[in-house]
């Protein structure tokens, strides 16, 4: 019951950052920018060393969770080559934008935080201490979690009724994941394969979707900044990750 408690926090995190994007939306390049370095961070500083921590602690070759993690990079590849007919080169990105893009995204970005409530739940299965560490990361990150669901919205022209629509599902699902856990129990190497196919996907919008549509219309005096935001994301989510641990 305190995971789900805990859970509830995520909810306001992620829809606070979700209404932030909403009322910044003229300039989505500058949040665009800040997302892509959560994202590099969130896979770098948070989901690797997990990957990494879970197989050394359960004694559980890595290798499986490597692959899925270019399995994953390369399934949300072909989704939008072949799927839904998503062809971009950086020179002439901002000229195609498909909302079935930002909608995949974001309902991928939605299964995230319904895995994160699951990590919320099942880490207070191994102890309450372990729990509220795992609660803090999730509530720290959660609220760039709602912000890259409203950018990925927003950057495919989704309107903004849709958008929110899918902040709310985003919120929502931290919750419905701790609630989940009270029902099974993961093994260890279900949940690195889980990590190492989000990592993947994590990779996949980051360099081919968000950071090019935040440079698209950058000129050589605003890179330097655009440049300084995506830092700026990398080190916040190392800071909530260091904090956390």
């Amino acid at each position: 019951m305190t995971a789900i408690l805990l859970s509830l926090a995520t909810f306001f995190s992620t829809l606070g950052g979700g209404l932030f994007a909403l009322k910044f939306r003229d300039r989505l390049h500058l949040i665009l920018s800040f997302t892509a370095g959560v994202l590099l961070g969130v896979v770098s500083f948070d989901l690797l060393p997990e990957i990494f921590e879970l197989a050394h602690s359960h004694g559980i070759d890595a290798t499986g969770a490597m692959i899925a993690l270019v399995v994953g990079f390369l399934l949300f590849h072909g989704l939008e080559k072949f799927v839904l007919l998503h062809h971009t080169h950086e020179a002439d990105y901002a000229a195609h934008h498909h909302p079935q893009v930002g909608v995949l995204s974001a309902l991928a970005l939605a299964g995230h935080s319904f895995m994160d409530g699951v990590g919320i739940g099942l880490a207070f299965q191994v102890s309450p201490t372990v729990g509220i560490a795992v609660a803090i990361a999730v509530i720290a990150h959660d609220f760039c979690d709602g912000l890259n669901t409203v950018s990925l919205m927003l950057v495919h022209r989704n309107t903004n009724h849709r958008s929110f629509f899918m902040l709310i599902l985003d919120a929502l699902a931290p919750v419905l994941g701790a609630a989940s856990t009270l029902l099974f129990r993961a093994p260890p190497f279900i949940l690195m394969l889980y990590l190492g196919f989000f990592a993947g996907f994590l990779l996949y919008i980051g360099v081919s979707d968000i950071l090019p549509e935040a440079h698209s219309q950058a000129r050589p005096a605003t890179f330097i900044n655009l440049m300084g935001l995506t830092c700026l994301g990398a080190v916040f989510i190392f800071i909530a990750v260091r904090l956390a641990g």
